[in-house]
């Protein structure tokens, strides 16, 4: 078994950046370091050597991922599924493709399939089942179900797992039952088929065991189509030879700071103003950025009245950063006022806000500036934001689109340039800092 492991895990993993890069690698890297090493730890064929595995694995468990981290991957990748309406069956196969009725390329594609297991799917619907999210958790069940008739005559250790209740009785105790007969040793699998049983019993014409086939509600339903389009589109955007209002050119906004290295700047919307300036920072300014960000990096929350809160709609974690932290943020800072011909100290703009939006991370439809009086923003001397600035510190393969829902229009960007907007809604999945001006 360990070598059949061995060689699974070198098959998945040739390189630490296609791990990283590939969602669903990135989601079974995390399931295996929370879940699959203690089904080998704790298997009868490591009896021999027991106590030095145990040993080894309580000595990473403290760096090992949590719970947590694994239930964030597998609503991560049912994040994905929904935005750039993927199908389960393909993902399953480690493909990146739409479903069907929807005539677009493929999302993404890695250059070589990395199927998941029985159980990884299955461990998708679970935690699909725990958030009472029956949509996702029928799919991701089925298709475990799906995967296991095909290879129940070798029956791995890693991929051992139960489909428990599907938002249908009858379905999940003849699921069950099917597995069962597959696995007549398996316990756990004993257990569900007697509770499935009983339940029916109690409950013979239970109105609530069919559930409808819907996808839950978002906190921002009435735009949800338009946002998911432009994630995947880049919707009635107009190229440059349709617009000669939108144009290239070099600037320096009349600061000395700029005449010997001026700014090269992209409009690629008017109204509202929406503008990309290409090459704004090095490679090197990029690093530097993320590097001293990392150690502070915290959940994002979002203002909720007077509080602020994490929220689901807000997937990231980010870090506010001084100019005084190092001498090259404060010269991005003098480089942006350069550009805006605004104020970029506090308490006229906030400071460098760094956000890493990770593995599905996403930021749903909203706007930058306070819609409440009730907001923090009101507090401060500043007063409201006027415009927001972003940067961009990574390239991603796949997604990372910023969305405009109101303007119908997205913009694909890459490392090292920056968006500079007055209003809009973004969604975003790669590094950025944000600086928000008040002035």
């Amino acid at each position: 078994m360990f070598l059949r492991f061995y060689e699974k895990i070198r098959a998945l993993h040739r390189g630490v950046d296609k791990t990283v890069a590939n969602p669903l690698l990135a989601y079974a890297l995390i399931k295996r370091l929370q879940s699959d090493w203690l089904n080998v730890v704790y298997s009868m064929e490591a009896s021999e050597n027991s106590q030095a595995l145990k040993n080894d694995y309580r000595r990473l468990e403290g760096v090992l991922p949590a719970f947590e981290d694994l239930e964030g991957a597998a609503r991560a990748v049912m994040r994905l599924q929904d935005v750039y309406s993927l199908s389960v069956k393909d993902l399953a196969k480690g493909r990146f493709r739409r479903n069907s009725n929807v005539p677009l390329a493929d999302v993404y594609s890695p250059g070589q399939d990395f199927p998941l297991s029985a159980d990884d799917c299955f461990q998708i619907g679970k935690v699909a089942y725990d958030m009472e999210d029956y949509y996702h958790c029928i799919l991701w069940m089925e298709e475990a179900a799906s995967l296991f008739r095909v290879s129940y005559g070798n029956w791995n250790i890693e991929d051992e797992g139960s489909l428990e209740d599907a938002g249908n009785i009858s379905h999940a105790l003849s699921l069950s039952q099917e597995f069962l007969h597959y696995d007549p040793s398996n316990k756990r699998m004993a257990r569900n088929v007697l509770k499935y049983e009983k339940l029916l019993v109690a409950k013979p014409n239970d109105e609530s065991e069919e559930v409808a086939l819907q996808r839950p509600n978002v906190t921002h339903i009435e735009t949800r189509d338009t946002y998911e389009w432009l994630c995947q589109t880049l919707g009635s955007q107009p190229s440059h030879y349709e617009s000669p209002m939108l144009s290239c050119s070099f600037e320096t906004n009349g600061d000395p700071l700029l005449f010997l290295q001026p700014l090269k700047r992209e409009v690629v919307h008017l109204k509202p103003y929406l503008a990309l300036y290409h090459d704004f920072v090095s490679d090197n300014e990029a690093e530097t950025i993320k590097a001293l960000a990392a150690p502070w990096l915290q959940r994002s929350v979002v203002a909720s009245g007077e509080k602020q809160q994490e929220a689901d709609y807000r997937i990231s974690k980010s870090a506010w950063l001084k100019d005084t932290l190092d001498p090259m943020i404060l010269a991005l800072d003098r480089r942006i006022a350069a550009l805006t011909a605004l104020n970029t100290q506090p308490p006229y703009a906030e400071y460098l806000q760094v956000v890493n939006y990770g593995l599905g991370g996403h930021y749903e439809p909203h706007f930058d500036h306070a819609t409440s009086r009730k907001s923090p923003l009101y507090r401060l001397k500043s007063g409201n934001r006027i415009a927001t600035l972003m940067i961009y510190l990574s390239s991603v393969e796949a997604g990372g689109s910023t969305a405009f829902i109101y303007a119908n229009l997205s913009a694909t960007v890459f490392r090292g340039c920056i968006g500079q907007q007055q209003a809009g809604a973004i969604n975003g999945r790669r590094l950025n800092p944000t600086r928000a001006s008040n002035s």
